[in-house]
């Protein structure tokens, strides 16, 4: 096993640098032995690079043991305890506003009265057998949300299957109103729990404690991943890579990596919950089979991507063929009824949207006639679907000529691709660096939504300089409509570097529908409020 001389102190993570040296392995070299076999590295002294044993067997097996008793971490519980009494509270209410609400009131003995009360031990009972309070779900959004929707649909066959076989005549407001409202009601909360738990965990707390395993790329791909996306609550504290990988990921990813042969003991002995195993032929079909075996009764979840990472879940789906689970990737719909709704949608917002805005359209116009000169809208160029050229409409947030000035900047440019950008762009005007800022400056686009051109959710819209230097993979962005707003909006606009725009715009070429359209709306108002990216 290599560690790195940044990754964490051994005796953080349960071990003792006490021993004395095993044979073969000098005072200078920084190693020291402990009970089982297991060498440590002095990080003060030790390189990168070095080479150590895996733990005995024993030990591996005490650890694991010691894994599984633990059972779910003490922050899933204090997690599943709070949202459980927030549950039950709902129920109460729920089923108090039955009852006083009925016109010839209630008694304490009438079925009505103790179907109320059994619904506050019922509903979190419901919630637990659908999985709803399984840590695995936990800020996962949509598993989650359809557990929360399942105990409802089981709610109220509960309730019907109690009223037809006692002959109880339970009110309708109990079965149509109380349960449905009592199911948004946890679904509302739910997602308020959820921000507060990625917010957790972006600053490092509620995480899980991951191993990933693989070739060396993928490795690196995935720990980069997870670590940019630091709100899924992935913590990778090892790795485990063939012999001719070990030295690059030490050094890139900065923690201790292991074998293929060692996953279970350097799991063990970092305390990790979950195993993460990337696609390759070194994680092949009989590797993965004998590691589950393994990971058997030592509480560690073991977690396979697939390879096929930037598609989306909805198409993707297990198909048995003789016996053997084949995965089947459903291919991309740029045509058909959901490209007429959300064409449709799109005018609709749009055509609303102006209305409403039709007053700020025109202060804007006003403070940029009277600040600077020129006209008060910026045409461009840009390439919509099928290559298709239009003319994208933004309020004018330069000086007039700025574009000519590209050439003379293009040494201060910070954009590692084909885009050109500048944190501080001194042919921003002052009152365009408001709008832009609060992206203001790109509502004229709605006339461009309204017209067809455009889409209110899609890829960021491109020059035709940059459709020209295009590669095949990143054409397809151009097989569907460009958007007012898009994954990239919402995920750091101008920071984010070219390649990580590039896959957001293609993630959601691959895996758009009217459902990701809804989630990229509802968090572009946040991500314009919170300014980020945003110059």
């Amino acid at each position: 096993m290599v560690l790195p001389t940044s990754g964490a102190c051994a005796r953080e993570n349960g071990w003792s640098s006490s021993c004395s040296s095993p044979a073969g392995v000098g005072p200078a070299t920084g190693c020291h032995a402990c009970p089982g076999g297991t060498v440590l590295l002095d990080h003060s002294r030790v390189g990168l690079g070095t080479a150590v044993h895996a733990p005995a067997t024993a030990t591996v097996e005490a650890a694991a043991r010691a894994r599984a008793r633990a059972g779910t971490p003490r922050w899933a519980g204090r997690y599943s305890l709070a949202l459980t009494v927030f549950e039950a509270l709902a129920a109460a209410i729920a089923g108090a506003a039955v009852l006083v609400t009925r016109p010839d009131g209630f008694s304490t003995s009438s079925p009505l009265f103790w179907a109320a009360v059994s619904l506050v031990a019922v509903w979190p009972v419901l919630l637990q057998a659908t999985g709803a309070h399984s840590e695995r779900v936990f800020g996962t959004g949509s598993d989650e949300f359809r557990a929360v929707g399942a105990a409802g649909f089981s709610l109220l066959a509960v309730a019907g299957f109690v009223s037809y076989a006692t002959g109880l005549d339970l009110s309708r407001a109990l079965v149509v109103v109380a349960v449905p409202a009592l199911t948004v009601t946890t679904l509302v909360g739910r997602y308020a729990a959820r921000c507060v738990l990625r917010a957790l965990r972006t600053r490092g707390h509620c995480t899980k404690r991951v191993v990933v395993v693989g070739r060396g790329t993928a490795v690196l791909e995935l720990v980069g991943r997870v670590r940019r996306e630091h709100y899924a609550g992935l913590d990778v504290v090892a790795a485990c890579v063939t012999p001719d990988d070990r030295e690059r990921v030490a050094r890139t990813a900065a923690v201790p990596v292991g074998g293929l042969d060692e996953v279970v003991s350097l799991a063990a002995r970092l305390g990790a919950d979950t195993i993460a195993v990337t696609s390759a032929s070194e994680t092949a079909a009989q590797y993965l089979r004998q590691l589950s075996w393994q990971l058997e009764g030592t509480g560690i979840e073991l977690l396979v991507a697939p390879g096929l990472i930037e598609v989306a879940g909805p198409r993707l789906h297990i198909r048995p063929f003789e016996g053997l689970p084949l995965l089947s990737v459903e291919q991309p719909r740029f045509e058909g009824w959901r490209r007429v709704v959300k064409g449709g949608l799109d005018r609709l917002v749009a055509a609303l949207a102006l209305v409403v805005l039709a007053p700020a359209f025109l202060g804007i116009a006003l403070a940029i006639r009277l600040t600077s000169l020129g006209p008060v809208l910026y045409r461009q160029e840009r390439v919509g679907v099928n290559g298709q050229v239009f003319t994208m409409l933004k309020f004018r947030s330069m000086v007039v000529g700025a574009d000519r000035q590209v050439d003379a900047l293009r040494d201060v440019n910070i954009s590692d691709g084909l885009l050109f950008k500048m944190r501080v762009d001194p042919r921003v005007t002052p009152v365009g660096r408001l709008l832009r800022r609060l992206s203001l400056d790109e509502l004229p686009q709605l006339f461009n939504v309204l017209g067809g051109s455009m889409s209110l959710v899609g890829p960021r819209p491109p020059l035709p300089g940059e459709v020209a230097r295009y590669d095949t993979s990143v054409s397809r962005r151009l097989l569907v409509k460009p958007g007012l707003t898009g994954l990239w909006q919402i995920s750091g606009r101008s920071d984010l570097p070219w390649e990580e725009a590039v896959r957001l715009d293609l993630r959601y070429v691959e895996n758009w529908s009217l459902a990701m359209d809804l989630l990229i709306l509802a968090k572009t108002a946040r991500a314009v409020l919170s300014r980020s990216g945003a110059y």
